[in-house]
């Protein structure tokens, strides 16, 4: 009936820990990571953490053109205080490697945005390093 669950199919989405599921926290914890994986496994519901949970229809129709062109890599990190301006909106990522996805940021810490992934059918619980994200636009 709940149409956000955990699916492990998915779990690989972000692999910046080295590709073997949800990445491993530095020593310390704190927001020096990525937040804790969603509670349980297969099948367990959402939301993780505090309650954060998926948006309840999809991100927009449209795709916005990313500001800085295709005119090569960024020598610049995206700045989490940046990003952080987007939480809890649907903010369209442009990540160094790979294809342009929408995001609904629900944490942001020092080095990581965790939140939520549109799959093009669905949102799954997903995080990535702000290293890997070369633009963002927030609607």
């Amino acid at each position: 009936m709940y149409p956000y669950q955990y699916d492990p199919r998915f779990q690989n989405l972000f692999p910046p820990g080295g590709g073997q599921g949800f990445p491993s926290f530095p020593p310390g914890g704190g927001d020096q990571g990525f937040p804790p994986p969603p509670p349980g496994g297969g099948g367990q519901g959402f939301p993780p953490q505090g309650g954060a949970q998926p948006p309840s229809s999809p991100p927009p129709a449209f795709t916005p053109a990313p500001k800085l062109g295709s005119g090569g890599p960024s020598l610049y990190a995206v700045d989490p205080g940046a990003i952080s301006g987007c939480l809890y909106r649907y903010t369209y990522i442009w990540p160094r490697n790979g294809r342009p996805y929408w995001f609904y940021p629900t944490f942001v810490g020092r080095r990581s945005v965790a939140g939520y992934r549109w799959t093009g059918s669905f949102w799954v619980y997903a995080g990535v390093d702000v290293n890997q994200i070369r633009e963002f636009q927030c609607v």
